[in-house]
């Protein structure tokens, strides 16, 4: 009888053990399943769709050499428009019909934040969130990760430094009102006070907006000579040429990482010449000729027959964050273990040209700001302000 008691002991064990096993969500022996919500149709496709690609490039990559601790790494992606409802119906599918262990990338300061309370209640972490927004982080951090400086630190620092360079001193706003732009309209209201500058004006506007030629008027007529956008990537493009249609030339144009997009500097015609960007890493091709940037331009230029972009290059690197983080989780996979493994990043990423540092209680990756300004269909870099 000792002896029985004994086998069903450990055979309840060895239940248990499984039991604690198939509990982790979105995880087998064979596969690790990451959700992704994007703007693969909307204002910010821009931004989404080249991150797609390069998050599938890496995980493809680690994928044909074996996946991580013999699991294949399977991204699976929903497309919610920059539209809410959408994006709720993203959300549900991944986190309760298809289990994902984890999401990544997933795009909007709105969209994140109106989901949290979800990836929260079913514990899935959410790494690098293709926004920048301070709310990301919330205070414990809990499960979300972000990689770089945020919104309002960029425009604070861009603001300061178009103050000191060039001697500008009244600031206006141009944004979505949502929680991004919102971000971007605080950031430069108290930017204006903290440095003794005037904050003369603001329009807000919808994502389809296309005609701004009575808000840039106003805002001319405010004598703003720092202007902040919020808005989508056409929009701001549009924004910046019909300043320049109606002679508007003594106004410097500021975004954030949100507009420092490749295709915005390469607007024929030198349409977006002079606008400014102040964002978390460095542009892509003003680092061409350097080993890794070169490597991966070649490498999502083979595959996707199209050029490599900065926010290719973000997906590319959030792909490998999360990759490192699940190797240094160990085969054990477990959201603790994968919790302690994000914990433990700490490395120059050579491609994105910043430092990454995650710990318990700071989950903000990286603190730098680098300024940048359009000129002959590149962006170039003009300063790196290190952040603490």
């Amino acid at each position: 009888m000792k002896k029985l008691t004994t086998l069903m002991a450990a055979a309840a064990a060895t239940t248990l053990a499984v039991g604690a096993q198939a509990q982790t969500r979105g995880v087998t022996d064979d596969e690790i399943r990451i959700g992704g919500v994007h703007d693969l149709s909307g204002v910010f496709a821009a931004v989404s769709t080249p991150a797609v690609s390069g998050a599938n490039l890496y995980f493809d990559m680690v994928n044909e050499n074996g996946g991580v601790h013999g699991r294949m790494i399977n991204y699976m992606t929903e497309d919610h428009g920059y539209q809410l409802p959408r994006a709720t119906q993203a959300y549900n599918k991944l986190i309760e019909r298809d289990q994902v262990f984890a999401m990544l990338l997933n795009l909007g300061t709105p969209h994140n934040l109106a989901h949290y309370p979800l990836m929260e209640r079913r514990g899935v972490p959410n790494v690098a969130p293709l926004t920048a927004a301070r709310a990301i982080l919330p205070d414990p951090p809990l499960m979300n990760f972000s990689s770089f400086s945020s919104y309002y630190d960029q425009i604070a620092q861009g603001i300061e430094y178009l103050h000191n360079e060039n001697g500008r001193d009244t600031v206006c706003a141009m944004y979505l009102p949502t929680d991004f732009g919102e971000e971007i309209a605080i950031s430069s209201r108290e930017t204006a006070e903290a440095l003794g500058l005037t904050f003369a004006d603001e329009t807000t506007h919808r994502p389809d907006d296309q005609d701004f030629v009575g808000s840039v008027s106003r805002l001319r007529a405010a004598e703003c000579d720092i202007v902040t956008i919020a808005l989508g990537v056409r929009a701001s493009i549009t924004v910046v040429g019909t300043a320049k249609q109606l002679g508007w030339d003594d106004v410097d144009f500021l975004v954030s990482s949100a507009g420092f997009l490749e295709p915005v500097a390469m607007v024929p015609g030198g349409v977006t010449d002079g606008l400014y960007g102040a964002s978390g890493w460095q542009d892509l091709r003003a680092r061409a000729t350097e080993e890794a940037p070169a490597a991966f331009i070649a490498a999502y230029e083979e595959r996707y027959g199209q050029p490599a972009s900065g926010f290719a290059m973000l997906g590319y690197t959030a792909a490998q964050q999360m990759v490192m983080a699940l190797e240094a989780a160990g085969p054990d996979l477990t959201v603790e273990s994968f919790m302690d493994g994000m914990h433990s990043l700490d490395y120059d990423d050579a491609l994105l040209g910043t430092h990454v540092n995650f710990t318990p209680e700071d989950h903000q990756g990286a603190n730098d700001v680098f300024i940048s300004q359009v000129g002959d269909g590149h962006w170039n870099t003009l300063a790196t302000i290190s952040g603490e």
